[in-house]
């Protein structure tokens, strides 16, 4: 799992932890195909009136397979101690 993972990320298919909704799926489709999360969102929906259920198989596939973007918090760098 970890090789899917790792190949997700390399193409930029990553879950955002900021912004998210439910999982994150649409968020990260969104930021790797440049458009904003909320016009993945509506996308999202539309394909489901011309797919109906086939979101209902691709969603919780995507959202176990695409990893969880690392985040790291804002703020100064640790400093080592002096020794």
């Amino acid at each position: 799992m970890g090789s899917v993972h790792d190949s997700m990320a390399r193409q930029g298919l990553v879950r955002p932890v900021e912004g998210r909704v439910l999982a994150g799926v649409c968020a990260g489709l969104g930021r790797r195909f440049g458009i904003a999360p909320f016009h993945a969102r509506l996308l999202f929906v539309l394909v489901l009136f011309v797919l109906p259920g086939s979101q209902l198989l691709v969603y919780p596939l995507l959202w176990i397979l695409m990893p969880t973007e690392r985040w790291v918090p804002a703020g100064p760098a640790p400093t080592g101690t002096p020794g």
